[in-house]
């Protein structure tokens, strides 16, 4: 992988404490389904790709699965080793989901929850096939920022994107929901996996006006700015709440859970009379 994806994706393990302490996990109900729709079990075995700090890899440890976490940031894999400390079923493996060499038919989950957008296209279906046992599955979980929340803010936020952030699209709005296209085609290959079981989940969550920087100083494109630009964002976005929201914002966001199975061999062959 290369070029500005590839650097990117390096750029949250310089913020690994910051990271651990105000990116939110995921709602409940996101991990019962999974566990649900993958036919988790006590000893089921999972690989979860780009583990971060570990907020699935808990969780999912608290099912009494065996986690292998492939994290490409050392800082970051440091923080999730601590993090499931209490789980010795978890290892946490330093590198590239890319290259990191993985045993064929070992996992009964592989597992990305906001990360698989990050791994090469042109390997991850395949790769994520490779490794899983016949009828195992791949599960994408995806967060999106939506209308709704404190929405006038993030209407006037858009003004300090546009003055210091040069990617910024002019009049840039969240959009709802409903807006969100539900659609996947990346997540499609008919000879590898069955269609996707799609699960949608909204929800809030409000933040002070640090709490809220320092979240947004977690997002790669925020972290990727060159200082001066970086600064007068951060500035002209704490003046913002605090001058005109009371110090508090609530944002809104959409999780999105896809669990597609892996194909059977000779799944689609009619059976025999």
């Amino acid at each position: 992988m290369v070029g500005r994806t590839a650097h990117l994706r390096t750029t949250f393990d310089a913020v690994a404490e910051r990271y651990d302490r105000v990116r939110p996990g995921y709602p409940r109900q996101t991990v019962e389904d999974l566990g649900h729709l993958a036919a988790l079990q006590a000893g089921s075995r999972v690989l979860e790709i780009g583990c971060g700090t570990g907020q699935l890899t808990v969780p999912l440890a608290r099912l009494g699965t065996t986690v292998t976490a492939v994290e490409l940031g050392a800082a970051l894999a440091g923080v999730a080793r601590r993090n499931a400390a209490a789980y010795p079923s978890v290892q946490v493996v330093v590198g590239a989901f890319e290259e990191v060499p993985l045993a064929e038919d070992a996992f009964d989950l592989v597992v990305a929850a906001t990360s698989f957008h990050w791994i090469d296209p042109a390997t991850r279906l395949t790769k994520s096939a490779r490794v899983l046992r016949p009828g195992g599955s791949l599960a994408v979980i995806d967060t999106h920022h939506i209308a709704g929340g404190t929405d006038q803010f993030f209407v006037d936020v858009q003004r300090h994107y546009e003055k210091w952030d040069p990617m910024t699209p002019p009049g840039l709005r969240l959009q709802g929901a409903d807006a969100i296209p539900v659609a996947r085609p990346d997540l499609e290959d008919r000879d590898l996996f069955e269609p996707a079981v799609l699960r949608r989940y909204e929800w809030e969550a409000e933040y002070t006006t640090s709490e809220y920087l320092a979240l947004l100083l977690t997002y790669s494109n925020h972290l990727a700015l060159p200082a001066p630009q970086q600064d007068g964002l951060i500035s002209g976005i704490r003046s913002l709440i605090d001058t005109r929201f009371g110090g508090t914002v609530t944002k809104r966001y959409l999780t999105e859970l896809r669990v597609i199975r892996r194909r059977t061999p000779h799944s689609d062959r009619p059976r025999s009379r």
